[in-house]
């Protein structure tokens, strides 16, 4: 995939599987005043909705969830434990659910300001984690619903994928 191209809505628009796993090596970009903060996709968590039960669409649509059955390319950003924004972006055609979790990134640009928005002095553990990503991207709930595939403050770009990696599959965390 070519670096500068945001990606769009078909590349949401399959499996959520397939996406997630589509996901990594692409590369999230934040952009705050004029800056961008970014960073390579390294893992994600795949929610296949409605038969998934980890899925928030488990049980079908709620306003919680409602966002997970609508247009592909969107961004669920949802608080969890209190303490931690969480980014998504839904996947599937519209009506069916799906959403992955990002969940981790391997830094790019705008590393200083990540280290401050964390409030570290330390790159290791800077965003090895979902909460901690969203938090030195500073991603929060004003972008739920936000249109991943239209540019502006939150999109992903199709990265270069890195020859001879491999991907690893896992059972779910947490």
């Amino acid at each position: 995939m070519n670096k500068e191209t945001i990606l769009d809505h078909a590349f949401y628009r399959r499996s959520t599987v397939r996406v997630a796993r589509d996901l990594l090596g692409q590369i999230l970009v934040r952009k705050i005043n004029g800056e961008l903060l970014s960073g390579r996709i390294v893992e994600t968590e795949a929610y296949t909705g409605p038969g998934d039960p980890a899925s928030h669409a488990a049980r079908g649509a709620t306003p919680r969830s409602a966002i997970m059955f609508g247009r592909p390319g969107r961004a669920y950003v949802y608080f969890c434990y209190g303490m931690h924004h969480l980014l998504n972006v839904v996947t599937e055609r519209e009506g069916t659910a799906g959403a992955v979790l990002i969940r981790a990134l391997e830094p790019g640009e705008g590393l200083a300001r990540m280290l401050r928005n964390r409030e570290r002095n330390k790159l290791r553990g800077l965003l090895d984690g979902p909460g901690k990503l969203t938090q030195a991207l500073k991603i929060g709930r004003e972008l739920n619903g936000w249109d991943l595939t239209g540019g502006g403050e939150l999109y992903i770009l199709g990265g270069t994928p890195r020859i001879g990696e491999t991907v690893i599959a896992g059972p779910r965390i947490g």
